[in-house]
């Protein structure tokens, strides 16, 4: 099983010039990668979407440092350790499990309300965001088995 992640943009954005020691870790686990023998069981992955690479550019504009998330990105695209979840997978599963009951429960705003597939539909369905309603949401999804933490020692993303 790929050991991938969905990293929400208001912890992604800090990436820059992270002070945290935590934030540094998770920044060198996401950059290791064993370029002689690649191995989706041990690599990290990176779980993203056409709306979540638009607010990650959007916030790290004119940024090209080494721990900055496009760089982080390109990085893991050329590498191959990118989970894509594309917009029809994404409306399609809306379409299937945002009943009117769910929607109803859900305390997240809407952009957020878009990450919940992206989240849902990758492999371990692990997610970092410090917003209270999203990872409120993802964890008590209905049908679910997610895991979302505010704090990255918090969740056992390696």
């Amino acid at each position: 099983m790929k050991k991938d992640i969905f990293i929400d943009n208001n912890i992604a954005k800090n990436f820059t010039n992270p002070l945290d020691p935590e934030y540094k870790k998770l920044i060198k686990w996401l950059l290791t990668y064993n370029e002689t023998a690649p191995d989706p069981a041990n690599d990290a992955f990176l779980v993203l979407s056409h709306k979540l690479l638009k607010e990650y550019n959007g916030s790290a504009q004119n940024t090209n440092k080494g721990t900055s998330i496009p760089v982080i990105i390109d990085v893991l695209t050329r590498q191959g350790r990118r989970v894509f979840i594309t917009n029809d997978k994404i409306k399609e599963f809306r379409r299937i499990y945002f009943t009117k009951k769910v929607l109803k429960n859900l305390g997240c705003n809407e952009k957020d309300r878009n990450h919940i597939p992206i989240v849902l539909l990758s492999h371990r369905k692990y997610a970092l965001a410090i917003d209270d309603n999203f990872v409120y949401d993802l964890n008590n999804f209905p049908g679910f088995q997610a895991r979302a933490e505010k704090r990255p020692e918090n969740l056992p993303y390696i």
